[in-house]
C-alpha cells in the first residue's frame, strides 16, 4: 500500500505552505509529488505529464520556496507558448506567493505595451513569466538581463515547438548562465525537444507520470449531423437544454466569432468572443469574466484558445469541425481537466463524415449521435431553471413587504391567490417563456443517421454557407442603418444597445434589426419611418455612461450593419486563423 504524501512532507517553506492550505489543496498531485523535492534539490528535470495535472505549482511551490526577496534582478524565467498560459501562470505565482511579502512577478508577452514591461523590469522583479517571442525582444533591448537567472522553465515545450519557437528558445537557453537550474515540461517528447534536453541539461532527472485515463475517455462526446443552415437554430436548442458552468464554442475564422457572440447575445446569452483581432485588454477582460461567472460562453478560434484552463467551462462545443484530429483534442481538452469531467458536442454535415471518422479513429472512440434538443425538453430546462430561481428567492429573501402587497393586490383585483401568482408568473418568464412553440425555432429536418449518405447535400446541392438561420429570412428592405459612439472598449454588449433603444425610443425590440459592435463604435438597424423627436431623443441616451450620439451613416448599407470607416481595411477579418501567414507566431509575439 502506497503512502500519502502531504505538502508537509515536501519541504516548502513555511509561507508558501500557508498559501497552499487556503487554496484548500489537500495533497500534492503525482507529479508535484514527484517533482518538488528535485527542483528543491537543484535537480534539472524533464518532465512528462498531460495538461492539466497540476505541472505549474509542480515547479512554483519549489522555486518559490527558494527565492532571495531581497534579489531585486530576475531569479526565474518561466517560458510558455501563448500570452493567455503566461497570464495563468503569473497568476499562480501571485497566489501561491500571497505571504512573502514584497514578491513580484511579471508576464510578458506579445500585444502588451513594450513600456509597461519595461518600467516593471526596472522597479525589479523575482519571477518573469513571457513567451519566447517577447523575451527574445527584451534581451534584445537590453532591458531583460539573465544574469541572475538560478532557475529557467520550459513550461509546455512540445506546444511551443509546434508554434515554431524552437530558435528563439535555444537563443534564451545560450544567454542564460550554464549553471542554471533548467526545468522543461512537456506533454509529448518530439526528436527536436529531446536534443535541446540532451543540449542544455545537465544529467536531468526523467519524471514520467502515466495517466490513468486519457482526457478524451473522461469527457461525453456527442455529435449532431444537419445541414450548414440548421447549425445557429440547434446551437441555440443545445444551449438551452444542456446543463453547464461555463462553455467554449469552436469556429474556424475570427470574423465568426463575433458574428456568432452578436447573435447569441441577441438571444439574451452572456457571450463574448475571443478572437486574435481582440486588443490584448479586452482578451484579459473576457477571460477575467469567464472565470468569475460574469459570462457563461466564449467563442473562439483554435490559437485564442491556447493555454486557457478555467475550471468552470463543463462544455465545449465545435460549432465547426476542425480541419485536422489534434485541434479537436486540443478543442474538447479545455473540459474534463485534472480528472474533472465534462461534455462535448461537434456540429457536422455530411460532407464532413470523413473528419468525423478520423476524429474517431484518432480518439479511438465512437462518438453518440445526439437528437436535436426538442420544444419539450427546453420548455423542462426553462421550468426547472426557474423553479430554482424561485426557490432561491424564498430560502434568501426577506418577503413580508412583498406578501402584504401581494395580498392587497389580491384583493383590489378581486382575484384567487392562484390567478395572482399565474399572473405574476406569466409576467417574470416573458423574454423566456416557460411554453415553448415548435414556431420559435426553425423546422429541423436532421440527419440522425450517420450512415445517411444525406441526399443532394454530399454533392453540393443544397448544403450552404450558414447565414444565420432564421435571420437570413428577416426583410431588411425598410430598416436605417445608424451609427452609435460606443463600442466594445466601452464594455458594451448587443443587450445593451437592445435594451437602450428599446426603452428609450419606446418601439418593441423586435424592430430592431442587426447590431454591429465594433471597437470604438457600433452599427444598429431601425425602421426607416422612426420619427425625428424618437431620433433627437436617443442622440441624448447614455449606455455604460457614454453618450451615444446616434447618426445616420452616409448610406444605407441594406445587410444590417457592416458599415465600416472608410479607411478600414475589410479583407483580413475573413480569414481563417490557420490561413494568416504564421498566425499562431504573430499572435504570441505581438510584432
Amino acid at each position: 500500500m502506497t503512502e500519502t504524501v502531504n505538502f508537509t512532507d515536501l519541504n516548502l517553506s513555511a509561507p508558501v505552505l500557508k498559501a497552499v492550505s487556503d487554496l484548500g489543496y489537500e495533497t500534492p498531485s503525482p507529479i508535484q509529488a514527484a517533482t518538488i523535492p528535485l527542483i528543491l534539490n537543484q535537480q534539472d528535470i524533464i518532465g512528462q505529464a498531460q495538461t492539466g495535472t497540476g505541472k505549474t505549482a509542480a515547479f512554483a511551490l519549489p522555486v518559490l520556496s527558494q527565492i532571495d526577496i531581497n534579489q531585486k534582478q530576475p531569479q526565474v524565467i518561466v517560458m510558455c507558448p501563448t500570452r493567455e498560459l503566461a497570464i495563468q501562470v503569473a497568476e499562480a505565482f501571485q497566489a501561491y506567493a500571497r505571504h512573502i511579502k514584497g514578491f513580484h512577478v511579471m508576464p510578458i508577452y506579445g500585444g502588451q505595451a513594450y513600456g509597461l514591461q519595461i518600467n516593471a523590469l526596472k522597479r525589479g522583479v523575482h519571477v518573469v513569466v513571457g513567451t519566447p517571442g517577447r523575451v527574445l525582444d527584451h534581451l534584445n533591448k537590453g532591458t531583460l538581463k539573465l544574469t541572475g537567472i538560478k532557475t529557467l522553465i520550459l513550461d509546455e515545450a512540445d506546444e511551443m515547438l509546434r508554434m515554431g519557437f524552437i530558435e528563439d528558445i535555444e537563443t534564451i537557453m545560450d544567454a542564460a548562465p550554464k549553471e542554471c537550474q533548467k526545468t522543461m515540461f512537456s506533454a509529448t517528447m518530439p526528436a527536436p525537444i529531446a536534443k535541446i534536453a540532451r543540449k542544455y541539461l545537465k544529467s536531468p532527472e526523467e519524471v514520467k507520470i502515466a495517466s490513468k485515463t486519457s482526457t478524451v475517455e473522461r469527457i461525453d462526446q456527442q455529435f449532431l449531423m444537419l445541414r450548414n443552415n440548421q447549425k445557429l437554430d440547434a446551437l441555440t436548442r443545445i444551449l438551452e437544454a444542456e446543463e453547464y458552468e461555463g462553455c467554449i464554442i469552436f469556429v474556424r475564422t475570427r470574423s465568426l466569432t463575433t458574428e456568432l457572440s452578436e447573435k447569441l447575445e441577441a438571444r439574451g446569452h452572456a457571450v463574448a468572443p475571443i478572437n486574435g483581432d481582440m486588443n490584448q485588454a479586452a482578451r484579459e477582460q473576457t477571460i477575467r469574466r469567464l472565470k468569475s461567472g460574469k459570462l457563461d460562453i466564449v467563442i473562439a478560434t483554435d490559437v485564442a484558445a491556447r493555454g486557457l484552463d478555467v475550471e468552470r467551462i463543463t462544455l465545449v462545443i465545435n460549432y465547426d469541425i476542425p480541419l485536422d484530429t489534434e485541434a479537436y483534442v486540443h478543442r474538447i481538452g479545455r473540459t474534463g481537466r485534472a480528472g474533472r469531467t465534462g461534455k462535448a458536442i461537434l456540429l457536422t454535415t455530411p460532407r464532413e463524415k470523413r473528419l468525423l471518422f478520423a476524429i474517431e479513429r484518432a480518439t479511438k472512440q465512437k462518438l453518440t449521435s445526439m437528437p436535436v434538443p426538442s420544444s419539450d425538453m427546453i420548455a423542462q430546462r426553462r421550468a426547472d431553471n426557474f423553479s430554482a430561481q424561485v426557490a432561491e428567492v424564498l430560502s434568501d429573501t426577506p418577503l413580508q413587504f412583498y406578501q402584504e402587497f401581494s395580498a392587497k393586490l389580491q384583493e383590489k383585483l378581486e382575484v384567487s391567490e392562484s390567478e395572482l401568482a399565474a399572473a405574476l408568473i406569466y409576467m417574470a418568464q416573458e423574454r423566456s417563456p416557460l411554453q415553448v412553440e415548435m414556431s420559435d425555432f426553425q423546422s429541423m429536418d436532421v440527419y440522425r443517421d450517420r450512415e445517411d449518405r444525406g441526399g443532394r447535400d454530399d454533392r453540393g446541392g443544397r448544403d450552404r454557407p450558414d447565414r444565420g438561420g432564421r435571420d437570413k429570412q428577416r426583410d431588411d428592405s425598410n430598416k436605417q442603418t445608424y451609427r452609435i459612439e460606443v463600442g466594445r472598449e466601452h464594455g458594451v454588449q448587443v443587450s445593451d444597445i437592445v435594451g437602450a433603444i428599446a426603452n428609450e425610443a419606446k418601439i418593441d425590440a423586435r424592430q430592431i434589426g442587426r447590431i454591429k459592435l465594433n471597437d470604438s463604435f457600433s452599427t444598429v438597424d431601425l425602421p426607416k419611418d422612426m420619427p425625428a423627436a424618437a431620433l433627437d431623443h436617443l442622440k441624448k441616451v447614455y449606455i455604460r455612461k457614454r453618450q451615444i450620439d446616434i447618426s445616420e451613416t452616409q448610406a444605407n448599407t441594406g445587410d444590417g450593419g457592416d458599415f465600416r470607416k472608410p479607411r478600414r481595411s475589410e479583407g483580413r477579418n475573413d480569414r481563417s486563423d490557420k490561413k494568416r501567414p504564421q498566425g499562431r507566431r504573430s499572435e504570441n509575439r505581438g510584432k
